[in-house]
């Protein structure tokens, strides 16, 4: 009879394969990402069956995380702006306290080896920004377009509030403000 999966081992795998993603990519060696981890190469391969498999379910635990960060504390009976600028607020400070993470999602949020069910089962946890979506529009505060494109107007600033704060720390307030200023610009209507 085989032996149980250990939580623990698989847990540590996906963080040895977040931390080696956010530093050189998904052609990370899965060799490296084993020994990062404390295991042999081989018993990656038992709880993940290939490097897809490992890249999909490393995919999918980092927009869980995200996830349950975005959606503490939410609030239905906050009004859109309000409910976006928490959001907001929480998605760079998750980026912020994980570089690591944040890195290596954004990596494997576009790479061509994360399988389409992946894509949609990470994007069915956002269920509350949905929501946030939908009402928005149907009140008139955003500006209608899809939301795709509005999703990627959220990545792309977040991104470069990220990129700018890692390098200079001690503005990370000020980038997260001035993020968000042009943030709501870009997707409320005037």
């Amino acid at each position: 009879m085989a032996r149980p999966l250990s939580e623990e081992k698989r847990k540590a795998l996906l963080a040895a394969a977040a931390n080696e993603i956010a530093s050189v990519g998904i052609a990370a060696s899965t060799s490296k990402i084993a020994k990062n981890a404390g295991v042999a190469e081989g018993t990656l391969f038992v709880y993940f069956p290939t490097k897809d498999d490992l890249l999909n379910q490393l995919y999918l635990d980092l927009k869980s995380d995200l996830t349950l960060i975005l959606s503490a504390d939410y609030s239905v009976d906050a009004s859109v702006q309000e409910q976006f600028q928490r959001l907001w607020s929480q998605f760079v400070e998750w980026g912020a306290s994980h570089p690591n993470k944040w890195r290596a999602l954004r990596q494997l949020s576009v790479s061509e080896r994360i399988t389409e069910d992946s894509q949609r089962a990470g994007e069915t946890m956002f269920t509350d920004f949905q929501t946030m979506v939908a009402e928005g529009f149907k009140t008139g505060v955003l500006r209608e377009q899809p939301v795709s494109f509005l999703a990627g107007i959220i990545q792309a600033l977040a991104d470069m509030v990220l990129e700018m704060a890692f390098r200079e720390p001690d503005q990370l307030c000020q980038l997260k403000s001035m993020g968000w200023e042009a943030l709501w610009g870009a997707i409320s209507r005037p």
